[in-house]
């Protein structure tokens, strides 16, 4: 199991991390207070969580003596990084005054200048202790996505893809980012033999790949999914939805669907095949 603690100051992004890492299959669970990360910790190691990254807020801080010494612990059980994210005071307070949230130590502090100073340095300790530390100053929140992305989510290959094949008289899957329609290419469900079957079985794949156009434009979907899909994933996509649409979801869509899932697995993206109404 690997452990990510996320500190760092108050409007410095800690929160849009999270949720970053929540998306790329990290279990989440926010404002930890120290003495409780080991006790969790140990009870994620009995379940299937792989991945698990937990917030630690300025608001839990009673004693960093005994968030050092459980991450020292942590570190004897599972795989374990203390990350920081930081920003200069001047962008936490424009983000602050932005957003018209109230900083966590305002009843502390006569200004909200004088709030963020006062965090800034009750913070350094573990600023100083942390594995990784990211400034969020210049970056933009999908610098801040590919950032994340890049330094934690690396093993699960940053961006998933899902490959689904659909019917159009069914209408179009909603969360797809990328459509192909397949309905140009010529049609087994006018073969007697093969209509009752589905494109997941031999015959009717080697039916729909049996002409030049089923092939070229296989090749010409390839080509652009060779080009795209590092695109969308630098750009910090963490899952993209390929739908491939026929008239009725049982024959083109199924062959196609299921040859282009092999090319994304075969690109180096871990990849899902559904097919939406090949049961219809």
């Amino acid at each position: 199991m690997k452990t990510l603690i996320i500190s760092g100051l108050s409007g410095a992004g800690k929160s849009k991390a999270a949720s970053y890492l929540e998306d790329a299959g990290y279990y989440i669970v926010d404002n930890m207070p120290a003495a409780m990360i080991l006790k969790f910790a140990e009870f994620a190691r009995g379940t299937h969580y792989e991945r698990v990254a937990l917030v630690y807020d300025v608001r839990n801080a009673t004693s960093y003596t005994e968030l050092f010494g459980v991450l020292d612990q942590l570190k004897t059980l599972c795989e374990c990084r203390l990350l920081f994210l930081d920003a200069a005071p001047k962008t936490i307070i424009k983000r602050y005054k932005e957003t018209r949230r109230r900083h966590p130590l305002a009843g502390k502090a006569d200004t909200l200048e004088e709030a963020v100073y006062k965090e800034q340095e009750l913070l350094s300790p573990v600023r100083a202790r942390a594995d990784v530390v990211i400034d969020t100053t210049d970056l933009s929140t999908a610098q801040l996505q590919q950032e994340m992305l890049h330094r934690f989510a690396e093993d699960s290959g940053g961006m998933s893809v899902t490959v689904t094949s659909f019917g159009f008289k069914h209408g179009l899957p909603l969360e797809a980012d990328l459509v192909f329609d397949v309905r140009c290419l010529p049609n087994p469900y006018y073969q007697e033999a093969l209509r009752r079957q589905t494109g997941l079985d031999a015959p009717v794949a080697d039916y729909v790949f049996s002409f030049q156009a089923s092939t070229g434009l296989l090749d010409h979907i390839k080509d652009l999914l060779a080009y795209s899909l590092p695109l969308y994933a630098e750009e910090g996509k963490t899952n993209l939805v390929i739908a491939v649409g026929c008239t009725g979801g049982h024959h083109r869509s199924v062959a196609m669907a299921h040859r282009l899932a092999e090319f994304c697995r075969r690109s180096g993206y871990p990849t899902l095949e559904t097919h939406r109404d090949i049961t219809r």
